[in-house]
């Protein structure tokens, strides 16, 4: 798969199925659009192209009132494109400036002119382009200008009920973790590096690995003690998670993202981990006494360990 960040690193080729979207999460319905993609490539004999943004477009756009939070960094979503055996994504770089683009030369200067195209594919509620001008009505008259053909994905639900990018950012916030792993179609993850924090953890007889994720627009789950799985230099282990503030052993409000990894000794201070979300154990408590708090973590890790072998 070819990772192309300006126009310049494209090859233009007119036998292309393109799709164009922010694609956060990369969730069961953007895995439909995926789908259909690698469908129309293989029947038609086209190169597949994913177009998509960096940063999210929130973000760049963002409402002072409004704390924006992503499901997915770049990376992240380019590792789940190569698993569909995308033969491009070309990430553009998101700015006010270009959001002033108008949804036509959007799609005549990007796709048209640099990428080439046969097919484009978009999910059902696509709008893009300055004040979302882009819909359906005016692709069509577009793609007929153009000559291209425009495949619209129906609304993908699960179990009756439609998925969206919002509906799992609110479900980890709170605490639904199982459900949200459900519409992404895997564990919801966040990766970071290891960093050296007070020790408690090990005093307690549960050293943990204090984690700073990868990108300050991560999404962080509701706070509170998880079941999980981490992934260290290609290794995975079982483990459970606490984000918090650790009240029982600390005056601090800085929120820690911790994880205890099982029958694990190794340091890994410095080290890339990534942490997939199994399920939520409880809330965080302030208990009474150091003694309470070690029979509240044998119990999480008791839990978490059924939870691991089912």
């Amino acid at each position: 798969m070819k990772i192309a960040r300006t126009s310049g690193e494209i090859e233009f080729d007119k036998k292309s199925v393109i799709t164009v979207g922010t694609f956060d999460g990369v969730h069961l319905g953007h895995q439909e659009i995926l789908k259909v993609i690698n469908s129309i490539k293989e029947n038609k004999g086209l190169r597949s192209v994913i177009v998509t943004f960096d940063p999210h477009p929130q973000i760049v756009l963002k409402n002072k009132d409004r704390d924006i939070k992503i499901l997915s960094t770049i990376d992240e979503k380019t590792e789940i494109f190569k698993s569909y055996n995308i033969d491009l994504v070309y990430i553009i770089n998101f700015t006010k400036e270009f959001s002033q683009t108008s949804a036509e030369d959007f799609y005549k200067k990007y796709l048209i002119d640099k990428i080439g195209i046969t097919d484009l594919v978009l999910g059902y509620d696509h709008m893009f382009g300055k004040n979302r001008e882009g819909n359906f009505d005016l692709l069509s008259g577009i793609s007929e200008k153009y000559l291209f053909t425009v495949d619209k994905i129906n609304e993908f639900t699960l179990n009756g009920e439609h998925i969206s990018s919002t509906k799992i950012r609110n479900l980890l916030l709170s605490g639904e973790i199982e459900k949200a792993n459900e519409m992404l179609g895997r564990e919801y993850t966040i990766s970071g590096i290891v960093t050296e924090g007070f020790k408690r953890g090990r005093e307690l007889g549960f050293p943990t690995a204090n984690i700073i994720p990868d990108s300050e627009f991560k999404l962080i789950p509701k706070i509170g003690i998880y079941t999980v799985r981490a992934e260290i230099e290609n290794e995975t282990y079982g483990g459970m998670m606490s984000i918090g503030h650790n009240p029982t052993v600390s005056d601090t409000d800085d929120l820690k993202i911790e994880v205890n990894i099982f029958d694990f000794e190794k340091d890994i201070y410095g080290k890339k981990i990534t942490v997939k979300f199994i399920s939520y154990i409880r809330e965080e408590e302030k208990f009474e006494s150091i003694e309470n708090l070690i029979s509240a973590m044998n119990e999480d890790k008791r839990k978490s360990q059924n939870k691991l072998i089912k």
